[in-house]
């Protein structure tokens, strides 16, 4: 395994803790490609996952958010109308699957539909309060003096 350095990085940056483990999860890559998907930029703000997941039934999904990694899974039922049948040619992939996507902390999940085999997730960027641009008001180090002729004028 290779060794990054990352010092010129952290020289002006602050609070980057996890930065290590976004690099390994980097790192590994896509090991699978399936389903597959894309991510497509709606507004400025908003965001969609679609993913083809054909032959899955609603049932079969889940879609699970937890400290900022969506996590996509697909478990096939197998039923007995399935086992029963014999197949001449099975090109629709219909097995189980993990997909997880990374969500910036700004990054919430508003919906999911599921139409003609593609699963939609909405996500939208909701930039707290706290966290947009304010401007800061320069004073002085030492105390404030007011001239006490200018304070009885």
């Amino acid at each position: 395994m290779r060794a990054f350095d990352f010092s010129p990085l952290l020289r002006s940056s602050v609070g980057f803790e996890n930065l290590n483990r976004l690099v390994d999860f980097a790192a590994r890559g896509e090991g699978d490609a399936y389903p597959p998907y894309n991510i497509e930029k709606l507004d400025d703000g908003a965001y969609r996952i679609s993913m083809a997941v054909a032959g899955f039934d609603r049932e079969e999904l889940d879609l699970t958010v937890q400290e900022n990694t969506l996590v996509i899974s697909g478990r096939a039922q197998e039923g007995e109308e399935i086992s029963n049948r014999h197949f001449l040619h099975r090109g629709i992939a219909k097995r189980a699957f993990e997909r997880r996507f990374q969500l910036a902390d700004t990054i919430k999940v508003t919906s999911a539909s599921y139409e003609n085999g593609l699963l939609n997730i909405d996500l939208v960027r909701e930039v707290p309060e706290h966290k947009k641009p304010r401007r800061i008001e320069i004073g002085s180090s030492g105390p404030a003096i007011v001239d006490a002729e200018v304070q009885n004028a």
